[in-house]
């Protein structure tokens, strides 16, 4: 088995209809694939319909604040899309992407970017508004580094406060949908600040499955203590590309789960569904 635990699609900020993903997984290689769209599980059905050769895993990355100040994101993966306060809760996070992604629009024009809402749309697709569309918008227009502090990073001139479900509390709310909950990339290069061996320790306690270990944006090194302090809390350590499509220089199955890591995955999800 090969297997693949977090991709993306044109659901959420992803440049691949669900539809194909099935098939990009199979001439990858890939015997197993979690479609982990940002805060929707929209594209699932197509995904799943188109699935012949590849076992899709339903999943979604959740968007979480870590400690009242950090974002760190969640992957939910064998939870129920029907599980309605799961599904209430993503809605909830989406529709206020929206106004978010409005009011970001807005604040780079008032800063001087020529872009508009109508081309970051366009370039959304229908998905939910979010910063990569609007980082898309910039480049067009000459701006290539736009998660900056001058532009839309965390806190930087152009960024707007959106809502935001407390890690602990997304982590319930996946194991009560029967899923399991694995922390994506937590110290990824590309990350303002990182989550600490003590948060991790907190994450474990509060039902944490396991964590993103090999991922292209952690260098060897951070893998290797990542492993380390995955082992001696428990948690199961996983693998994933992190597939954005040609959004991200990444190719599926880049980074992968071992099978027993898998195994163990579905057989928590088992227990708490």
């Amino acid at each position: 088995m090969t297997i693949d635990l977090h991709a993306h699609s044109t659901a959420s900020d992803g440049t691949t209809p669900p539809a194909d993903l099935p098939r990009l997984a199979a001439e990858a290689g890939l015997t197993v694939l979690a479609l982990t769209d940002h805060d929707t599980f929209a594209g699932l059905a197509e995904a799943t319909a188109a699935a012949c050769e590849v076992e899709l895993v339903p999943g979604v990355e959740i968007s979480c604040r870590l400690d009242d100040a950090d974002e760190v994101h969640l992957l939910g993966l064998f939870a129920d899309p029907a599980y309605a306060p799961l599904a209430d809760e993503l809605e909830l996070i989406r529709t206020d992407r929206g106004r978010r992604g409005i009011r970001m629009v807005e604040r780079c024009r008032e800063l001087g970017a020529p872009i508009t809402l109508a081309q970051v749309e366009t370039i959304a697709a229908g998905a939910p508004l979010g910063r990569p569309h609007i980082a898309a918008a910039l480049a067009a227009v000459g701006i290539a580094d736009a998660f900056t502090a001058d532009w839309i990073a965390d806190g930087g001139r152009a960024d707007v406060p959106k809502h935001v479900l407390s890690t602990v509390d997304a982590i319930a709310l996946v194991r009560a949908a029967g899923g399991v909950a694995v922390l994506a990339h937590p110290r990824s290069v590309k990350r303002r600040a990182e989550v600490s061996d003590a948060q991790l320790a907190a994450l474990a306690a509060a039902g944490l499955a396991g964590v993103e270990v090999d991922h292209p944006e952690q260098p060897p090194e951070v893998r290797a203590r990542l492993r380390e302090v995955a082992a001696g809390l428990g948690l199961l350590a996983t693998g994933s590309s992190d597939f954005h499509g040609a959004r991200k220089p990444v190719r599926l199955g880049e980074c992968t789960t071992p099978p027993e890591v898998f195994a163990a995955l579905r057989e928590a999800a088992v227990s708490v569904s």
